[in-house]
């Protein structure tokens, strides 16, 4: 019934939403979902589900329903306050891996920053990854600040991860081993033109990038030679058209590009820079 609710209403994933939307209000595992699809549930529990259906229906997110997203194999719980972290953020984790090991390899720590925590997806997947390294997660936000310590402590990372607020650098004292950011990089004039999903949903300050959607690199940019170790690595996150404007911004501060990834779709998603002469 679920299914068949979504898929009427346009809803481009409707199975997929309709399978999570029970599980999360049935209590049932996928595996049940599945194999028994037509079990009977009890009057309070389909009302909870077909509640759910109708707020889907009305274009909120299904993740924002259910209240968590999965985000590099931990269970994230989400707020207003926070971006929905997306499978492409999971690359910006991966592609910074293996400088951050390399770091903690050497027995001497690996201290990370991680600006614009959000849920704390990318900082609590380091974590998960990195046994040896700390991460200082900064949000402007009280309350997304809130949600990444929640999910520190449900992951039971809590005491390698310290949140902190912050305007970007403004409270940052220490140096650090590896910079990581998935900042605000939409055009404030390509705001309407986002899905209402994303527009409607995720917080503005975390999609807002300014005139050209390059704000936040050039303060990461300007912000950042106080605070890495030498031998420290940058990863951001990109739009995909980006890659040559934000490699220049970086390039302009004295860093150059070591590394550099696509996303699911082959678009530019990821940059990596280290300090040193530039190629």
């Amino acid at each position: 019934m679920a299914r068949a609710e979504l898929a009427a209403a346009g809803i481009a994933d409707a199975a997929l939403d309709a399978r999570l939307i029970v599980e999360h209000f049935s209590g049932a595992s996928r595996t049940e979902t599945i194999t028994n699809p037509e079990r009977p549930l009890d009057a309070a529990v389909t009302g909870a589900i077909m509640a759910a259906v109708a707020r889907r229906v009305r274009g909120e997110p299904v993740h924002r329903i259910i209240g968590y997203r999965e985000f590099h194999g931990l269970r994230l719980a989400l707020s207003p306050e926070t971006l929905e972290p997306r499978p492409d953020t999971e690359i910006l984790v991966d592609t910074m891996l293996p400088f951050l090991r390399m770091v903690a390899g050497k027995g001497e720590g690996c201290r990370i920053l991680d600006l614009g925590t959000g849920t704390g997806a990318v900082a609590l997947a380091l974590l998960k990854e990195v046994p040896e390294a700390e991460v200082v997660g900064v949000d402007i936000s009280k309350g997304a600040l809130d949600t990444a310590a929640a999910n520190a402590r449900a992951a039971g990372l809590a005491p390698r991860f310290r949140p902190l607020r912050s305007d970007w650098f403004s409270a940052v004292s220490e140096k650090f081993h590896g910079i990581v950011s998935n900042p605000p990089y939409i055009s404030t004039a390509e705001l309407n033109d986002l899905q209402p999903e994303v527009r409607l949903y995720d917080p503005l300050r975390a999609l807002d990038g300014g005139a050209n959607g390059l704000d936040a690199y050039q303060i990461i940019a300007t912000g950042a030679g106080a605070h890495l170790e030498e031998g420290g690595h940058i990863g951001v996150e990109i739009g995909y058209r980006q890659k040559d404007e934000v490699t220049g911004i970086f390039r302009a501060a004295g860093y150059r590009l070591v590394a550099a990834a696509r996303d699911f779709g082959g678009n530019d998603r990821v940059l990596v820079f280290g300090l040193g002469k530039l190629a």
